[in-house]
């Protein structure tokens, strides 16, 4: 009889491979998505866009929710720049962070402490953003849920 082996993945070497050298911003900010990355093109001159081949599937209690990410590309630099939408019908990407709009995550290259704060200040002055906090990977109780 041949015996089947079973392979299992370890999802915390998967999230800490996913979130190695990254920089997470969560926002508060009562707008439309469409509307936050609007104001970050022109404020910072990102072309963020809405990138659905990542849009983030998660199904809870026999239901789907699809939360949408806009992706920006930082020219002559490994740097991506994500949007996260964290709510979609009532519930939440992040459930931990419930009083936070979106997640910005900047990931494939180095990002100091002066342009993290930077771009903190910047988008703090857009009108209607209320928050701009600085989120470390030890806060993210649901780490998998932002992994495309």
């Amino acid at each position: 009889m041949s015996q089947v082996q079973k392979l299992r993945l370890n999802m915390d070497e998967i999230n800490e491979d996913f979130f190695e050298d990254t920089r997470l911003l969560g926002i508060m900010a009562p707008l439309k998505s469409y509307q936050l990355c609007l104001q970050l093109n022109g404020l910072l001159g990102y072309q963020f866009r809405l990138n659905t081949e990542i849009d983030i599937h998660v199904r809870k209690k026999d239901r789907n929710y699809y939360f949408s990410v806009y992706q920006s590309s930082e020219a002559n630099s490994f740097l991506e720049h994500y949007l996260y939408h964290n709510q979609f019908d009532g519930e939440y990407l992040l459930p931990e962070f419930r009083h936070i709009d979106f997640l910005w995550l900047m990931k494939g290259d180095f990002v100091d402490d002066e342009k993290c704060q930077f771009i903190r200040q910047t988008v703090n002055s857009i009108a209607g953003v209320q928050l701009v906090v600085e989120l470390t990977n030890e806060q993210i109780k649901n780490k998998g849920n932002m992994i495309f």
